[in-house]
């Protein structure tokens, strides 16, 4: 089996600079002006350029503005302060600032289309540390 992340954007070359910018993405390849694929994280991103209104999954309208949604991207760094500073720069927007767990550190962010993400740096034990001993 193969993982692919594709991510509905209202304009893909907007999302293209964000996401190369915040996570040094490179571009795969192009299908067209409205699909583009990026490289650089174990499973290839696709931004896929999808209009606000049209219908979506589940017969939902798609929108931009900050949603929610059960299923996001965890990203693990190995320094979460300067990947939400880079993410940031790049027009991310804070929803929780990095904070210190016992798995690690996590901060909380959105892309400037409305997705959500974590951002992850784990210490030593990782998710171990969620075990009961």
């Amino acid at each position: 089996m193969t993982l692919l992340l594709n991510i509905d954007v209202p304009n893909v070359e907007a999302a293209l600079r964000f996401y190369t910018a915040a996570f040094d993405l490179k571009i795969g390849r192009r299908f067209g002006t409205d699909f583009v694929e990026l490289l650089g994280w174990p499973a290839p991103v696709y931004l896929l350029t999808k209009k606000a209104g049209t219908i979506g999954a589940g017969s939902d309208m798609r929108r931009y503005e900050r949603h929610w949604t059960p299923v996001h991207a965890d990203i693990v760094v190995d320094d979460v302060d300067a990947a939400v500073e880079r993410a940031v720069s790049a027009g991310a927007k804070v929803e929780a600032p990095a904070k210190d767990t016992s798995y690690g550190r996590i901060a909380m962010l959105a892309d400037p289309f409305g997705h959500g993400f974590c951002l992850l740096e784990f210490n030593e034990r990782g998710y171990d540390a969620l075990l009961s001993d």
